[in-house]
């Protein structure tokens, strides 16, 4: 072991020391950043629809019908609109850091270490990293099991294989084939979701085959709220009951806004198309989750005995989705089949977005000398190929769920993510307040190129919220006859895991326990990308159409 020292200039754009015969004009400022063979081959439509498509996954299809039961509709719905609000601030502050610096290779782990200390940053590099390649391999799960919707004699092991074969090929080839796919697989979620949506005020209004006023009937027989959650007592239970709402609703938005930072690099025109995808993509995903859940809880009741067969069983295709449940119920034939096909598309694309996602994380990670420099290759088209085998690799323990012993090892590590997705979003806000300090130290505050509203304010309520929320994640282990070792170590293991990356990684290289905001490198790499923008053309719509289309995209 020894004092810490950063890499030299050849090999990590953080390094703070600086050739003895060139001046330092500023404290932290570096001449260069080390070379990327990435290609910026993402336009605005793929950096747009490719956050969307990662985050409309099975959560929202799914996984929602197991919060309905468990709470009732209007803890789902409060829960989807806090956890809107605290993604909505997390997106902002990574906009605006994303923004000022699109640099070649950039993560949120790679803020986090500019902006912070080198140990917090591999600690939540190498989370970001484990937490995408297993969602991947959740997702492909979910994949496999929706197609087995259909009757079909082909084991799900085949289907899983298949899924798999085809996302490395989608992520391996090119960006621009990754964006162009995923491009199209959230189209084709978003018009579903918008559907659904649109059905659900149908119902509500009593337009069905039975023409049958639904309206808030399920709100008012069975209830809003399920049984008092956990204890007797009518409000604390009601009050327990939005927070575990609260709690579920985050593995559905978790880790979606880290993949507009994470395709920056390879995105064209960033300092235009960022905050274009910035500002766009909370008030989309705001509308379709809180809608979405608004709608489910019109459709179905708590307790449906269809939805609590659904859940009881495990199901994760269309028997599980309170979509498809209250499209039975409304007496809708042959719909269920089309969710099914919707759902299926949702969990690929997700599984699809987790892979470029974890390969930039490690490929990034390798950049900063935080990860076997081998990470760093790229083939000509500029996909670090190696870093995708490895995130892709991951992906193969879907194929525990082929045994009953295997898929409950895999349900544990899949629950965790959601956990490490908090902790990471309390350092996130940390990054962002230690960027804000150093461009106030250089007097460069309200010069940023991309400025959100409420910050630092919305900066600390995620913070304290995020907090909250990862500590008290598994607070319903320690109620009366809930408590289970394997419970308690899926809500808290995580825990122990970024610690000990943490604290291995201080000890060994001896780093500092935070940077001083005058020597934070708020320098290296902005001429360039000031640079990259002043070259940029602003293209100019024709036509009504051009116009309508540059809005959409």
């Amino acid at each position: 072991m020894g004092e810490y020292s950063p890499p030299d200039l050849e090999k990590s754009p953080y390094s703070t020391s600086h050739d003895a015969a060139q001046p330092k004009p500023f404290p932290g400022e570096v001449a260069t950043l080390p070379p990327s063979d990435t290609h910026r081959g993402l336009n605005s439509r793929h950096i747009q629809f490719l956050a969307l498509g990662g985050c409309i996954g099975t959560g929202l299809f799914v996984g929602s019908g197991q919060t309905l039961s468990t709470v009732g509709p209007a803890p789902l719905l409060m829960g989807y609109i806090a956890m809107s609000t605290i993604v909505y601030f997390v997106m902002n502050m990574l906009g605006e850091m994303t923004t000022y610096l699109p640099v070649p290779g950039v993560s949120v782990p790679y803020f986090i270490t500019r902006f912070t200390e080198p140990s917090l940053g591999f600690a939540v590099g190498w989370n970001y990293w484990y937490s995408f390649s297993v969602l991947l391999a959740s997702e492909v799960t979910a994949a496999s099991l929706v197609i087995e919707y259909w009757p079909s004699p082909v084991s799900v092991g085949v289907w899983i294989a298949v899924i798999l074969v085809v996302i490395l090929i989608l992520n391996i080839v090119a960006v621009s084939w990754y964006g162009e796919a995923e491009f199209w697989f959230a189209s084709l979620k978003i018009i579903a979701i918008i559907g659904l949506i649109i059905l659900g005020v149908v119902l509500f209004f009593g337009g069905g085959p039975k023409h049958d006023r639904v309206g808030f009937r399920y709100w008012k027989t069975p209830g809003a709220f399920a049984e008092p959650y956990l204890v007797p007592n009518r409000n604390s239970g009601r009050f327990l009951a939005f927070w575990t709402a609260l709690i579920k609703s985050g593995f559905s938005f978790i880790f979606s806004p880290e993949l507009i930072t994470t395709a920056a690099g390879e995105a064209t025109s960033p300092r235009r198309n960022i905050p274009k995808a910035t500002n766009r993509f909370i008030y989309r995903l705001f509308a379709f989750y809180v809608l979405g859940s608004l709608v489910i809880g019109i459709m179905v009741a708590y307790n449906d005995k269809n939805l609590l067969q659904g859940v009881a069983s495990g199901e994760s295709g269309a028997g599980a989705s309170p979509f498809v449940i209250g499209i039975q119920n409304a007496g809708i034939e042959g719909l269920n089949h089309v969710i099914n096909a919707a759902i299926l598309i949702s969990a690929f694309s997700s599984g699809n977005s987790w892979v470029y996602a974890g390969s930039r994380t490690l490929y990034s990670l390798a950049r900063e000398g935080q990860a076997p420099k081998i990470f760093t290759k790229c083939t000509k088209n500029g996909v670090p190929y190696y870093a995708v085998l490895v995130t892709w690799a991951i992906g193969l323990l879907s194929f525990l769920n082929l045994s009953s012993s295997g898929s409950q090892v895999f349900y544990w590590l899949t629950n965790i993510t959601t956990v490490g997705g908090f902790i990471s979003w309390v350092f996130v806000g940390v990054a962002y307040l230690r960027f804000r300090s150093a461009l106030s130290f250089h007097g460069l505050l309200e010069s940023r190129p991309f400025k959100t509203p409420l910050q630092p304010y919305g900066a600390y309520y995620a913070m304290f919220l995020v907090s909250l929320l990862a500590i008290t994640n598994g607070y319903a282990v320690f109620f009366p006859g809930q408590f289970t070792a394997a419970s308690f170590l899926v809500s808290y293991i995580v825990f122990v895991i970024f610690f000990i990356l943490y604290f291995c990684h201080k000890l060994w290289y001896k780093t500092p326990w935070m940077t001083k905001a005058s020597d934070i490198d708020i320098f290296t790499g902005k001429e360039e990308i000031d640079r990259l923008t002043e070259e940029e053309i602003e293209p100019i719509p024709r036509n009504l159409l051009e116009k309508i289309w540059w809005w959409i995209a």
